[in-house]
C-alpha cells in the first residue's frame, strides 16, 4: 500500500468537471488541495466552513450546503449536454 497514489492521475479527469468539497477543519484538507493544485480545468475546490472530514457525511449542516453545491454542478453540467 505504501506506493499507492491515489490522486496520481487526478490530471486525467479533465475535461471532465471536477468538484471537490472539502471541510475547513478537515485534518486532511491538504490532500484535497494538493489533488486540486495537479488537476486540470475544468475544476473547483468548494470549502465548508467548519466541517471535519467525518462530517461531511453526516452533520446537516455541512451536508445540506454540500449537495447544494453538487445539485448546482450536476444541473450546468447535464443542463449542457441536453
Amino acid at each position: 500500500m505504501a506506493p499507492f497514489d491515489a490522486f496520481r492521475f487526478v490530471h486525467l479527469i479533465a475535461p471532465r468537471p471536477l468538484l471537490m468539497i472539502v471541510g475547513r477543519a478537515a485534518v486532511t484538507s491538504w490532500m484535497s488541495v494538493e489533488a486540486f493544485q495537479n488537476a486540470r480545468a475544468p475544476k473547483e475546490l468548494h470549502w465548508i466552513d467548519g466541517a471535519s472530514h467525518v462530517d461531511l457525511y453526516d452533520k446537516e449542516p455541512y451536508v445540506g450546503p454540500a449537495v447544494e453545491k453538487l445539485t448546482d454542478l450536476f444541473r450546468a453540467q447535464l443542463a449542457d449536454t441536453e
